[in-house]
């Protein structure tokens, strides 16, 4: 029953990023930006405070935080720069897709090999997508393609 269930939420998800492949990239952005600079805040004032008794560990904080400041309030003022940044996952997620797919296929970790099989696939079409297309909403619908296939495969794959 919970296989059953999984599957169902995946072609949930799928079916919503579907008919929302880009909806919340400003908002997203400008979340993750408030959050990235109240991190870079935190370090630094950690830093500053840690420079006392351990002046590498100290340095370090600071620059992180000056790091995740700048990067803060960059999503924040140009969501640009998120999209930029975001365009940098898209090799990361059609590899982490593909290196999936090959353990599943080899594991039988998904309950299918089929699964290994549609994860390698989209892997593979996702890095040839984000490389020639570079459009974050085709590469949505892509996810929302393997989520929909995952779900389907799972829900009627046999015990």
């Amino acid at each position: 029953m919970q296989k059953n269930t999984l599957a169902i939420v995946l072609i949930i998800l799928g079916i919503i990023v579907l008919a929302f492949p880009l909806a919340g990239v400003v908002p997203l952005s400008v979340l993750t930006g408030i959050g990235v600079a109240f991190l870079g805040i935190g370090l630094l004032l950690a830093g500053f405070s840690d420079r006392v008794e351990s002046s590498g560990l100290g340095l370090l904080e600071i620059v992180l935080g000056l790091i995740a400041l700048v990067l803060g309030l960059g999503f924040v003022l140009n969501p640009g720069l998120f999209s930029f940044v975001a365009g940098l996952l898209i090799y990361i997620a059609g590899l982490f897709l593909v290196i999936i797919g090959v353990v599943a296929l080899f594991t039988k970790a998904g309950g299918s090999r089929w699964n290994g099989v549609v994860a390698i696939i989209i892997g593979l079409i996702y890095l040839v997508f984000g490389y020639l297309v570079s459009d974050p909403f085709y590469l949505g619908i892509l996810i929302g393609i393997w989520l929909l296939l995952t779900g389907i495969l799972m829900y009627f794959q046999k015990d």
